[in-house]
């Protein structure tokens, strides 16, 4: 028996952890923290000890599948490429490039390989109808500092070493490990905050696991965080605690700020976020008084009607306090290969775009269009019409948006190729399925999160092994070998040339490159290069944060923009609401973050899933009184666009009127092939999510619902947790 230990870094979510494999004739037969890592300080979290089950698991896809009605065959790699290519640009060649769309699933940005692909498989195609999950997401986010910086990827993060005060916004980090936000052993430095006599604050609806480790916890009203904000800025206004320091030379629109918070002191919003004037007052003044505070905003403030000013807000209180490019404050990372950088050299960043979609006009930003818009662009005849998909690690029927009408238009498609580890309940309907490669059958550089990091790091992982042949590939062999096709078969020899180049090389070469041209690699003075990272078992630590701007703004005059006409054009559809009273709804449905879930996938793997159920509603003891149920109960969740019947947890996690359930849930269509996910098949929340129900502002759908609860006292999972 032979044994070694192969260090890798997890791909799972944003932490981006060292981990130690124990390996036994190429069996992974354990996996550890590494303790001495200075990133992640030994951190292992249940999906990271579990990331060789994915690897293992008799349901995963290795072989290429196509469907011709509703039976599925195995194909070999070269028929099953051919079959999609051939469908692929007949639809391009009868009507046009628009006709065949891209849809890039979250674990995209987690590998650098599939960053490359999707780039050269984007320019390729020429399409508008590229969307991805940041739509899903974190697009709030990306819209405010394309606005106030010009770069959509210049992305602020916690200084998570220096901060005395850290203010969580609409996160659940405890659980998430930092999602947005890059940070090994977040735990930890969250531990470290209040060690060095500092204080964790969680402005969230619901009392999360963050919240039972933090100094205070203020429960807002869902939905309502930018009138929070707003009122909160009126409170330093008019407490004198503007700061700007370096910035007022280098920031534009102060006064107008400071005319647009008037109209928003705390009384006139305290009833509607659920708060007391004097709790809005001593935030705000908690913020002041902070030597270095710092704000952590996530998806809370982002999937709601509101997404777009809440965003963008929560960076204008970081601005006006003194604290954007501070130390202890939000900062920019100086990643060892720069995506906003590497973007804007190859003029790829594109812009903002209203009215982009071809149905309700919603907006694109950087060349995508949002996803609460792709039933509509295959529903809606015409020029630009979707015919085609190509989908890489998404499964669009279970975490988009209204997932009844997502599937009706999926099943309209022409063409659906899919890119996936499973067949799950949105490959399972694909015409071809394209087995990928687990994530320990590739290397790992974690290029995107390099770019959301709370301290500049950088780690590179070869591949455990490599997959058999004619078995899973890589998504960059996938996508580049469709390229190659593709720009083959439409006779563009620059393309082809360019994508055989890539076939042969891989992506490790471009990696080497960009290592060696970026901040710290050689080339320019710096000791890093891909070849002294794969030597170190451990994630090499570049130095904290540190200031960057003005150097990297990309507006006229490379000044902040505070108040984009953009952003502050949206007001008068907050203020409608504010007065309409459609922010407090009876009960309204959120989600909830589970230690053991990654979207809607790993839930086929048994030691993720099993015990006590998770996919729960929460209710509180009040509600729970009033419909007469306890834990273990059952609820009917409807709107009118459906309805759910879920088990009960009562807890005083939630305040009266407020509902959670996790997302992804619902694994109970039968062409999926989830043996164990099957059996903890929870329900779908997207169900009661509507397309019509999103931010207008930036396209993200609104995933904090009105909902009407009643008592059920039949079956839990009757109709497989949905109602129609």
């Amino acid at each position: 028996m032979t044994h070694r230990v192969h260090h890798r870094t997890c791909s799972l979510c944003d932490a981006q952890c060292r981990l130690a494999l124990d390996v036994e004739d190429d069996v992974v037969v354990r996996v550890r923290g590494v303790p001495d890592d200075p990133w992640s300080a030994g951190h292992l979290c249940a999906k990271g000890a579990r990331v060789a089950d994915v690897h293992v698991d008799p349901d995963r896809v290795r072989r290429p599948w196509v469907r011709r009605g509703d039976t599925w065959r195995p194909a070999d790699w070269s028929a099953a490429l051919d079959l999609a290519v051939d469908r692929i640009c007949d639809l391009r060649s009868r009507h046009g490039p628009d006709a065949v769309g891209l849809y890039f699933g979250n674990p995209n940005v987690h590998h650098y390989g599939n960053l490359f692909g999707a780039a050269l498989i984007t320019m390729l195609l020429g399409t508008r109808a590229v969307f991805s999950a940041r739509s899903i997401d974190n697009l709030p986010h990306a819209l405010a500092v394309h606005e106030m910086f010009g770069d959509a990827l210049l992305m602020p993060v916690p200084d998570l070493d220096r901060a005395t005060l850290l203010v969580v916004w609409g996160a659940n980090p405890w659980v998430s490990n930092g999602g947005g936000m890059s940070s090994g052993d977040v735990r930890g430095k969250l531990r470290a905050v209040q060690e060095r006599g500092g204080e964790v604050v969680v402005v969230d609806p619901r009392r999360t696991e963050t919240a039972d480790h933090a100094d205070a916890h203020v429960r807002i009203q869902p939905g309502t965080d930018a009138l929070l904000l707003l009122a909160v800025l009126h409170v330093v206004f008019r407490a004198g605690g503007v700061d700007l320091g370096r910035w007022r030379a280098w920031t534009d629109g102060l006064d107008e700020l400071d005319t647009m918070v008037a109209a928003f002191p705390p009384g006139r919003v305290a009833s509607t976020v659920g708060l007391s004037v004097a709790e809005i007052e001593h935030l705000a003044h908690r913020l002041m008084a902070a030597e270095r505070p710092c704000l952590y905003a996530r998806l809370g403030v982002c999937t709601q009607r509101f997404g777009g000013l809440s965003a963008w807000l929560v960076v204008v209180l970081a601005t006006v306090l003194g604290t954007l490019d501070a130390e202890g404050g939000l900062r920019f990372a100086t990643p060892a290969v720069d995506l906003a950088e590497l973007v804007s050299a190859l003029g790829a960043a594109g812009d903002f775009e209203p009215g982009a979609t071809r149905g309700t006009g919603l907006p694109g930003l950087t060349r995508e269009l949002p996803v609460a818009a792709l039933p509509e662009e295959i529903e809606t005849p015409g020029p630009g019409q979707v015919r085609g998909l190509i989908s890489v690690a998404g499964n669009l029927r279970r975490s988009a948006p209204d997932s009844q009408r997502m599937a009706r238009a999926l099943d309209q498609l022409e063409c659906h190729v899919s890119l996936d580890l499973y067949r799950n309940e949105t490959s399972g309907r694909a015409h071809v399925l394209l087995p990928a490669a687990s994530p320990l059958e590739r290397d790992h550089y974690p290029m995107g999160m390099a770019v959301i990091s709370s301290r500049n790091v950088a780690s590179y992982s070869p591949p455990l092994s490599a997959p058999p042949a004619g078995g899973p590939r890589t998504d960059f062999d996938i996508l580049v070998a469709l390229g190659a096709r593709i720009a083959w078969r439409e006779r563009r020899l620059g393309w082809w040339v360019l994508a055989r180049s890539l076939q042969r090389l891989g992506p490790r070469p471009l990696l080497r490159a960009l290592i060696a041209v970026g901040p710290h690699g050689r080339l320019r003075g710096g000791a890093l290069s891909l070849a002294s990272l794969q030597a170190d078992p451990h994630t090499r630590d570049l130095g904290p944060l540190v200031a960057q701007l003005p150097g990297r703004l990309r507006t006229p005059g490379r000044r902040v923009q505070l108040v984009p006409p953009r952003l502050r054009a949206d007001l008068p559809r907050l203020e409608a609401a504010l007065g309409d009273g459609s922010l407090r709804p009876e009960h309204i449905l959120i989600g909830r973050r589970t230690t053991r879930s990654v979207n809607s996938w790993l839930h086929n793997v048994p030691r993720l899933v099993s015990g006590r159920p998770r996919c729960t509603a929460e209710l509180s003891p009040a509600d729970a009184t009033r419909l007469g149920v306890g834990s273990g109960d059952s609820v009917r969740i409807s709107t009118d666009r459906g309805a759910l019947v879920v088990p009960v947890d009562v807890t005083d996690r939630v305040g009266p009127g407020v509902v959670t359930l996790p997302h992804g849930w619902g694994h109970d269509t039968p062409w999926a092939e989830l043996g164990v996910a099957a059996t903890h098949a929870g329900a779908n929340a997207n169900h009661l999510t509507e397309l019509e129900r999103v931010d207008r502002l930036t396209g993200t759908a609104d995933f904090s619902v009105p909902v009407r609860l009643a008592r059920w006292d039949g079956e839990p999972d009757e109709g497989g947790g949905a109602q129609g």
